[in-house]
């Protein structure tokens, strides 16, 4: 990082006097780069000159840039004989300039930089993007509640609402990423590895050598771009690295969390993404390999990518009202409409959770034993005034009975490789669902407490019959497989189950299609794309080292 580069584009300078400005008085700055993402989590980049740019910005800008989208993840929309895709800006974004320092520009000896403006992709005047539907869908939640409120005074005066007007609607979401770093091409043991896991040897331990140097550097990144870090430490996998010569450490192979602020959904996305490309780059700088597969190394703890989501009301003086929190946080877990997010989560998981693990490695990590959920089952905590982690569970409900503002929902299966703005869209779209039962029901916090307890068997006018949906126990040690299944559902073992989940629940499959955030034609290209890689990586991958291992233990 040098003084003086250019890392954020503020947005009073997201327009064509402002870019003008920005890129001749920084002539470092030699690149843009449209950055949309299709179905598949997939970011585009390309390398624009910066002088054909400001030739041409206004059709950049205004029009959107015409591409063929037949390479991108946009199975039976963007085809060989239909491919034309329009990449067209999000002036709403953090446009960020994006450096490559192993490349000084020969004119200023600064590094080169690319100007990355996240973007979305239209094909026959339809957006079909990832960032697209995420947008959607925080437009749709936004209005459906704000016609709650409008429709339900008591529960306005609840929220301590009553008589104040509410500006708008809040989406908030934040991410934890999970990752192993090693030595390039070093190889540990598992059972070294398991040990260590067992015996704790890793967890929030001190980072010693090049690995605290990535980190701290990682994290000084991360506030250069504006996202606030707020901790990086040390997991639970992972070995003691070997001293070697002049005071390095060698073999190393450690598992390391970062963590950064929350932010407007579509924004906390975004952030995910670029947090990723930029820890990456950092720990490859300083000579070490980093990988955010869920599940790199069998039979030692995979890396989730656990996210958080709340919802706010704005007021018109900017202050915000927190549509989760309870009145009374020393009487109840959650507002009504906390409790009616929860219900609508938990009840529509079945089609939101193909949008969350929709690969063979997301699977490989959701396993008894590894703090990874299997189960569609919720933590509220044993005592109102004692909030509590469980660790096996789907959701988790953390609080702050001093703090009305930190309350949410903390959800455990995601991993670094899950397409997040998918993901947030169908919680947000799941959560939209459940709390219209909450607000037309009419029922007290406490009443909705208990229906949520309930247990199998007991009827519900909108939760399912069978199922418990709320347990304080560790679901792993308490309860059986049989007991699991029986009490919270059978959950997907494998893509193609998940995917099929899509046609199985079509009543829920229907909630995440609420507004057309989640199109026919979107579900549909997800499907095949997801399809397409999960019959891929069998074919040409795990049949082909299956093999290789078994024909090793042929003498």
């Amino acid at each position: 990082m040098k003084q003086g580069l250019v890392y954020v584009v503020e947005e009073r300078e997201r327009n064509v006097d402002g870019l003008q400005k920005i890129l001749t008085a920084h002539p470092e700055i030699r690149f843009v780069s449209l950055t949309a993402v299709d179905l598949g989590g997939n970011d585009t980049d390309e390398k624009i000159p910066a002088a054909h740019f400001l030739s041409n910005i206004h059709e950049y800008l205004d029009g959107g840039v015409q591409t063929d989208g037949s390479s991108v993840v946009l199975p039976g929309i963007a085809t060989l004989n239909d491919g034309k895709v329009d990449l067209v800006t999000d002036p709403a974004a953090n446009w960020i300039v994006d450096y490559n320092y192993e490349f000084p520009d020969p004119e200023t000896d600064l590094p080169v930089g690319t100007l990355r403006i996240p973007s979305f992709l239209k094909h026959r005047g339809r957006f079909v993007d990832s960032r697209s539907v995420l947008k959607k869908t925080v437009e749709s939640v936004e209005r459906r509640i704000l016609r709650l409120l409008d429709e339900s005074p008591s529960l306005s005066a609840y929220l301590g609402l009553g008589g104040k007007r509410v500006r708008s609607i809040k989406l908030f979401a934040a991410t934890e990423l999970e990752f192993w770093v090693r030595t390039p091409g070093v190889q540990i043991e598992t059972e070294k590895l398991a040990v260590s896991q067992i015996l704790q040897e890793s967890y929030w331990k001190r980072t010693k050598g090049t690995v605290r140097v990535a980190l701290e550097h990682s994290l000084l990144v991360l506030e250069k771009y504006g996202l606030s870090p707020e901790m990086g430490h040390k997991e639970v996998g992972g070995v003691k690295a070997t001293l070697a010569g002049q005071g390095r450490f060698g073999d190393i192979m450690e598992q390391l969390e970062i963590d950064w602020k929350y932010a407007p959904a579509l924004r906390a996305a975004d952030n995910e993404l670029k947090a990723r490309i930029l820890i990456k780059e950092t720990f490859r700088q300083h000579g070490l390999e980093v990988t955010f597969l869920a599940k790199p190394i069998d039979g030692i703890a995979g890396s989730g990518e656990h996210t958080h989501v709340s919802i706010m009301a704005e007021l018109e003086d900017g202050s915000l009202c927190n549509l989760f929190a309870a009145r009374q946080s020393e009487v109840d877990f959650l507002s009504p409409l906390g409790w009616g997010a929860l219900m609508g989560l938990l009840r529509n998981y079945e089609a939101a959770g193909a949008f969350v693990t929709a690969s063979n490695d997301g699977f490989n990590r959701l396993k008894p034993g590894f703090e990874a959920p299997v189960c569609i089952v919720a933590s509220i905590g044993h005592d109102v005034t004692q909030p509590s982690r469980n660790r096996t569970v789907l959701v988790g409900l953390v609080r702050d009975q001093s703090n009305p503002m930190a309350t949410r929902f903390e959800v455990r299966a995601p991993n670094p490789h899950t397409n997040t703005f998918l993901a947030l869209a169908a919680f947000y779209q799941a959560m939209a669902d459940g709390m219209s039962y909450a607000a037309q029901s009419g029922k007290s916090a406490r009443a909705l407490e208990a229906e949520f307890s309930k247990r199998p068997g007991e009827d519900h006018p909108y939760l399912e019959k069978e199922r418990a949906y709320r347990s304080e126990e560790d679901v792993f040690e308490h309860f059986s497989e049989e007991e699991r299944r029986r009490m919270f559902g059978a959950p997907p073992a494998t893509v193609w189950e998940t995917l099929e989940n899509l046609k199985r629940y079509p009543e829920k499959t229907a909630v995440l299609a609420c507004d057309d955030v989640f199109s026919t034609e979107i579900v549909e290209a997800y499907r095949r794309a997801c399809l397409i890689r999960w019959t891929m990586e069998i074919y040409n991958r795990i049949i082909p080292t299956n093999a290789e291992l078994v024909r090793s233990c042929v003498p």
